[in-house]
């Protein structure tokens, strides 16, 4: 059995590499930037109902690109709470320019 990673800086690496592909990253920022806007939606308008559709948004959306594309198995199934960080923080990273979306100019 392989040992599990032990680190947030060792997990994020693998992370990337599971996420070379631009398909897959791009995927993962439409599905991160619904998941902002409806949990931002749902405190503008003191309604929880738009959290509802929160996992449907960022899940649906990565395990597209994950499946189809990537074809690999997301690392949420494994690592839920390192994968989510990593999401955020891939997500911020392309948005400012210090990764792309083409992970061959990384």
């Amino acid at each position: 059995m392989k040992e599990r990673i032990q680190s947030f800086e060792v997990f994020y690496a693998f992370y990337l590499k599971q996420h070379r592909n631009k398909t897959c990253r791009l995927l993962h920022i439409i599905g991160t930037t619904i998941v902002l806007a409806l949990a931002l939606t749902s405190i503008i308008h003191l309604n929880p109902y738009w959290l509802i559709f929160i996992p449907l948004s960022g899940y649906g959306f990565a395990w597209v690109g994950h499946f189809f594309f990537e074809r690999n198995k997301p690392a949420t199934f494994k690592y839920p709470l390192w994968s989510l960080k990593s999401d955020f923080k891939m997500y911020f990273q392309i948005l400012s320019g210090k990764i792309t979306l083409d992970s061959s100019k990384d």
